[in-house]
This record gives structure tokens, sequence and C-alpha cells, in this order.
């Protein structure tokens, strides 16, 4: 695998099936049963992009797609005296992250409506910038775009964690991209990507990529620092 990494990750990566307009709808319709789904196949990474993150108090932090508000509220409480914030473009997804910062008595976190292609934050806000399982729904053209965005808000030496569905490096994890190229979708639109070879050609620094998979659900998680002043 690490070789492959080398080769155009144009080459390697499906093309989307369906447009992020698209798709902010049908992640409304499947918020009720994402927990769910997360809980098979996402915790531990999760947990790993917690740890990999490394929350200081006292730092700007934002979380992309917040999904159902699980991981937001684990970074704000790691922040109690800094400030966190989230955006997320699926109305069903950020009605669930509401309740839950509401619930867990987080109600100094801010929570916005976006698009992660249009991030609607001055250059150099944040020191952290967290992002799970969103550019694997992306056209393969908007990943490039979204993570410059990322760049582009990061603070210098700013840190950048990611999570995504990848390419499975073991032949039984390989299932779900073979399905999705025959056209039976049943990972609400994501598939395999690759992140680390974007972050380089964008001039990221101190790029790390791990891998590993639950319930045969391949995952990746690459950090990455902006480059200093």
């Amino acid at each position: 695998m690490a070789g492959d990494l080398n080769r155009d990750w144009h080459e390697q990566v499906l093309e989307a099936k369906s447009p992020p307009e698209k798709v902010a709808g049908i992640y409304d319709r499947v918020a009720p049963l994402y927990e769910l789904w997360a809980r098979l196949t996402e915790s531990r990474a999760r947990r790993r992009v917690l740890e990999l993150a490394s929350v200081r108090p006292g730092e700007d932090v934002l979380e992309v797609a917040t999904g159902t508000g699980v991981q937001l509220v684990n970074l704000a409480r790691r922040n109690p005296h800094g400030h966190t914030v989230g955006g997320e473009l699926a109305d069903g997804m950020l009605r669930r992250t509401r309740a839950r910062l509401r619930s867990a008595g987080l109600d100094q976190v801010e929570l916005l409506p976006g698009d992660a292609r249009d991030l609607p934050f001055p250059d150099a806000s944040f020191d952290l910038v967290v992002n799970s399982y969103m550019l694997d729904l992306l056209p393969r053209g908007d990943i490039p775009l979204v993570l410059g965005e990322f760049q582009r808000v990061l603070k210098p030496d700013g840190r950048l964690v990611l999570s995504n569905m990848t390419k499975g490096e073991a032949r039984h994890h390989r299932i779900w991209d073979a399905l999705y190229a025959h056209g039976l979708v049943l990972t609400a639109n994501c598939r395999g990507v690759l992140a680390a070879p974007v972050l380089h050609t964008l001039g990221f620094e101190q790029v790390r990529r791990e891998y590993m998979a639950q319930m045969s659900f391949p995952t990746e998680i690459v950090t990455a620092r902006k480059h200093s002043a």
C-alpha cells in the first residue's frame, strides 16, 4: 500500500456517485440511525482522532462536519477555556448536534451551518481542525478544494486531524469499494479516499497516516501541520 500512495491518487479513488447537495439530503434521512453505524465501524477511529488531536485548553478548535455531535462534545470538553466551533451541512445532523451540546451543558460551543468548500471563517483562525468521514463523500475535484480551505483557516503551525473511509488493504476490507463500483452503495455515498497525497501537494508538513479497520470498514487517520509563517 505504501508504494501505491506514490501514484496519482486520482487513479486509485472512485468518483463520488452523488454531488454534495444530494448527499446532505441523504444524511438528513440517516441521522436518526447514524450513531448505530458509527459505533459499529468508527468508534476506534474516533478515540484515536481524539488522542492525536491532543487538544490544549484555550485553543481555537474547529470540527468540520460534526455529524451527530459526539466528537464535537469530546473536543469541547477537552477545551474548557478555549473556543470550540462546529460546522455541518446536513440539517438533520445539525439538529442532533445541537441537542447533544445542550444535553452536555456546552452552551458556549458555536455551531454553524455551512459548506466545507467555503468555510465562513477568516484566514488563520484555528489552532486545530478536525474532520471525520466527509472527504470520502466528496467528488474527487472537491477534495483539494476542501483541504485547501482547512489550510486557509489554520493558523501557522496549526494542526489537522482527518479520518476517512479509505482504500482497503486486506481483501475483505475492499468489499465496500467493490460494491460501490458496481452501483450497490451501502455506505451513504462513502468510498475509499486517500488524503495524504493531496496534503503533500498543498504543502502541509509532518503528514502522517495510520490505517485501521473495524467490522471490515477501512479507515485512514491522517495528521498534518500547516507550515509555520
